[in-house]
C-alpha cells in the first residue's frame, strides 16, 4: 500500500530512474587511459598499500571506486533537488537557488540545498548568506533556507554566521534539515523517512526492468600487468615514466 501523498509511486518511480541514468556513464568499464586521466598518485598508492595492508590490486580496485563516486556524487545532489519538482508548490529553477517553495500565503523560500552539513567552509558560508540577505532585502516577502540533508541534528533555526567579524542573524535566513523541509513543503513530519523506506525498494524494481544496467570490465590491472608484471612498478612508470632513474624499474626490484 502506497502511503506518501505528496508524491505518487510512478513520479518517485521515474524520478529515482532519472536519477539512475545519470549513472550510467560510470558503469562502464574503465581503461588504463580513463583512470590515469583524474592523474593518479602512485605515492599515495604505496601509503595504502602498507599502511592498510593491502595488495596493489585491491588498492587500483578502491581508486576505481573512488572515481567513480566521485562523479555519482552528482547524481546524489541531482536526486535531492529534482525530487521537488513532482511535490505540489515547489519549483526547480535552472539557474540561481535550488529549489523554490511557495507557501499558501504567497511568501516564497529560496533554498540552497547542500549534501552534508561540513561541505561548506567560511568563504562559502559568508557568500551564500550574502546571497540570501540580497534576496530577503529586495522581497519583503522572501525568506531563505540552508537546507542540509545530513545535518548535524533535525532543526529548522535561525542561520548564525560572522561576517567581517560581525555576527549576523536573521529570522527570515533559516538552517535547515532535510526532515523538516520536507514537512515544510508536504505537511508530513515524517515525508524524508518515508521517501527513505521506499527507496532501497524501488530502485531494486528499476535494475530487475533494466538488467542492461551492468558494470562494465575493467581493464586497468590487465593494462598495468602489460607494462610490468609488478603493479607498483606498473604504478611508479605511469606517472614518471620521464623522471630520472625510473627506466631502470624493468630490471631493478621495488621493495
Amino acid at each position: 500500500m502506497w502511503n506518501l501523498n505528496f508524491i505518487t509511486r510512478e513520479n518517485l518511480k521515474q524520478h529515482i530512474k532519472n536519477t539512475i541514468s545519470t549513472y550510467e556513464k560510470t558503469l562502464d568499464g574503465i581503461d588504463l587511459s580513463k583512470f590515469n586521466s583524474n592523474i593518479v598518485d602512485p605515492i599515495k598508492m604505496v601509503f595504502d598499500s602498507k599502511v592498510y595492508r593491502k595488495d596493489f590490486e585491491e588498492v587500483i580496485k578502491d581508486e576505481l571506486v573512488r572515481q567513480r563516486d566521485k562523479t555519482n556524487s552528482n547524481a546524489i545532489g541531482y536526486y535531492h533537488q529534482n525530487m521537488f519538482k513532482y511535490i505540489n508548490n515547489c519549483e526547480v529553477p535552472k539557474e540561481g537557488f535550488d529549489v523554490i517553495y511557495t507557501k499558501k500565503d504567497g511568501t516564497k523560500i529560496y533554498v540552497e540545498m547542500k549534501n552534508k552539513h561540513n561541505t561548506m567552509n567560511s568563504s562559502s558560508s559568508q557568500k551564500t548568506y550574502m546571497r540570501m540577505l540580497n534576496k530577503i532585502a529586495s522581497d519583503d516577502k522572501a525568506e531563505c533556507y540552508l537546507v542540509e540533508v545530513i545535518a548535524k541534528n533535525s532543526q529548522n533555526i535561525v542561520w548564525k554566521v560572522s561576517l567581517d567579524g560581525e555576527r549576523m542573524e536573521n529570522e527570515r535566513i533559516r538552517r535547515v534539515s532535510m526532515d523538516k523541509f520536507y514537512e515544510i513543503v508536504t505537511g508530513d513530519k515524517e515525508a524524508f523517512y518515508k521517501i527513505c523506506m521506499e527507496l532501497p525498494k524501488l530502485i531494486d524494481e528499476i535494475i530487475d526492468e533494466n538488467r542492461e544496467l551492468q558494470v562494465g570490465s575493467d581493464t586497468v590491472v590487465d593494462e598495468l600487468r602489460e607494462k610490468n608484471p609488478d603493479l607498483l612498478k606498473a604504478l611508479y612508470l605511469l606517472a614518471f615514466k620521464e623522471y630520472a632513474g625510473f627506466e631502470n624499474l624493468n630490471s631493478n626490484s621495488v621493495k
